[in-house]
């Protein structure tokens, strides 16, 4: 629940609260989103409060999320795009292009890391994505700092007129601090076609001379940056969330000597106050999740250690990591983390059995011919003991990669997917006369993602294709089962035997939802 308390000060604010009402004292006027963990229970806040003077809305797509608010911010809107680190690369493209273009008023990308890979098809850091799209990056490690990485983003994009991007995790998000808050300004900033009278070189040149230097003078002087020196002997460089748990350990008269500079701005890259701290110390511990971001911009120095000498983790870190890497800092590499996670040594997470589409999937499992996946339930159909289908590279690629087997093969896309990209794949299939069998699993929620409405594409596919099969699936039992399974056979073996694009279209309730 969110409190109605206006106060300034606040105690115990989690983070999700924090990130909710730095946006509320910023002033927005849109949210717009896509589901996925660990933003979706944010994103789901942001709807049902929208009695607070904005309007949010689920987006079928990142790409469309960031171009809508976009369109926002030329018109003097304030805007918050929230995605999970994977979405981050779908929105990558306006992304790039509106950092030259220039903005209006405020944008702000909130990318959520699923550290462990929990509901993800990766673990990808979206760090990176500050030096990429050369913006400003916010790592905030605590629900203050949260909350005033919001605050300071948006002051920040609108004098450097670019976005910026605030990168979370579900542990800053359940994590629980006080906050104190502040009502911000009215927002006068406004989109200056000027832009136009530039070449696209010439608008790459005005940014580093203008926007750049703005977003390099913050990333030294902004206090979210905190240096603690100690001895000399040790120092630690941490990053968001991980930063609360090198606290924790230095709380420990063990390494209370040890100097510690926590970052919760880390792009445009901090190198003076990292410079800062490797200078003054022996041995340099680098602490961050996922990737080796920081790590990889210092470790020319052999003092440096951390993801790229063994001494810490890949992926999500834990205060027993932080430990082990303090007390074995006088080893070069150590090879402690060499295990790989499989399904049986996490857990299975099968389909449900009353799945109304398993008996497609047990169909799928007995035919000789190449499956592709789709990023929603088939994937679960993968490994054993369905084993029903070959690839799920990404969400919505499964028509485009059946499009690219040697042979014939079956996609098997679900309807959130299909809109979210895949009805891209399915225009080039018509356009390139391809042959392809194209089974879309119609449930009309996201179910993998909180159960959110799927857009209902049936016209649109059923004007592209004349070659539409719909069928209604019954509830799921023993006994449909297998009459179901031999139907789904002969209908997919009719299609095999054809020539050019065919849809199957499977009705089916999800019972989860």
């Amino acid at each position: 629940m969110i409190p109605n308390d206006t106060a300034q000060y606040i105690s115990e604010f989690t983070g999700i609260e924090a990130l909710f009402f730095s946006l509320i004292d910023s002033r927005i006027k849109l949210v717009t989103g896509v589901a996925g963990y660990p933003t979706t229970a944010f994103m789901e806040l942001l709807l049902n409060h929208k009695c607070e003077g904005y309007k949010a809305f689920w987006m079928t797509n990142e790409k469309a999320a960031l171009e809508k608010a976009l369109g926002a911010s030329v018109t003097g809107q304030r805007s918050v795009v929230v995605v999970k680190h994977v979405g981050m690369n779908v929105l990558s493209d306006p992304l790039m292009t509106s950092v030259y273009h220039t903005i209006g008023a405020g944008v702000v990308i909130i990318a959520g890391d699923d550290t462990g890979a929990r509901a993800s098809q990766n673990e990808q850091d979206s760090r990176f994505y500050g030096s990429l799209a050369e913006v400003a990056l916010f790592d905030p490690a605590t629900s203050q700092g949260a909350y005033d990485s919001i605050i300071n983003a948006f002051d920040l994009s609108e004098r450097a007129k670019v976005p910026v991007i605030i990168r979370i995790t579900d542990r800053l998000l359940d994590s629980k601090g006080p906050v104190t808050r502040g009502q911000q300004d009215e927002v006068t900033a406004v989109f200056d076609r000027a832009i136009w009278k530039l070449t696209t070189k010439g608008k790459h040149q005005r940014f580093h001379r203008e926007s750049m230097p703005l977003l390099e003078i913050e990333v030294q002087s902004t206090s979210l940056n905190r240096l603690e020196s100690g001895n000399g002997k040790i120092g630690i460089i941490s990053s968001g969330y991980l930063s609360v748990l090198v606290d924790k350990v230095l709380s420990e008269e063990k390494w209370a000597g040890c100097s510690h500079l926590a970052l919760q701005m880390i792009a445009p890259f901090p190198f003076d106050k990292i410079r800062q701290l490797i200078s003054a110390c022996s041995t340099v511990l680098v602490v961050e999740e996922t990737e080796p971001y920081i790590e990889s911009h210092v470790a020319v120095t052999g003092k440096v250690k951390g993801k790229m000498t063994g001494h810490i983790p890949y992926g999500q870190v834990e205060v027993g990591h932080i430990i082990y890497a303090l007390d074995h800092l006088d080893k070069s590499r150590i090879d402690k983390y060499t295990e790989v996670q499989t399904i049986k040594s996490r857990g299975s997470r099968p389909l449900c059995q009353d799945c109304p589409f398993m008996p497609l999937y047990k169909c799928l499992a007995n035919i000789d011919v190449m499956v592709a996946g789709d990023m929603g339930c088939s994937i679960r159909a993968a490994p054993e003991p369905l084993q029903a289908v070959d690839t799920g590279f990404a969400l919505g690629s499964a028509i485009s990669n059946a499009c690219g087997f040697k042979d014939q093969g079956i996609a098997v896309i679900g309807d959130f997917a299909l809109a979210h990209s895949g009805i891209v794949g399915l225009i080039n299939a018509v356009d390139s006369e391809d042959d392809v069998v194209i089974v879309i699993l119609q449930n009309w929620v996201a179910a993998m993602t909180g159960g959110q409405e799927a857009p209902d594409l049936m016209p649109a596919v059923k004007a592209l294709v004349r070659d539409t099969t719909i069928v209604e699936m019954p509830v799921y039992t023993a006994e449909t089962s297998s009459v179901t399974e031999m139907q789904m056979q002969d209908l997919l073996g009719s299609k095999l035997a054809q020539k050019g694009v065919s849809v199957i279209y499977l009705l089916g309730k999800c019972t989860k939802k």
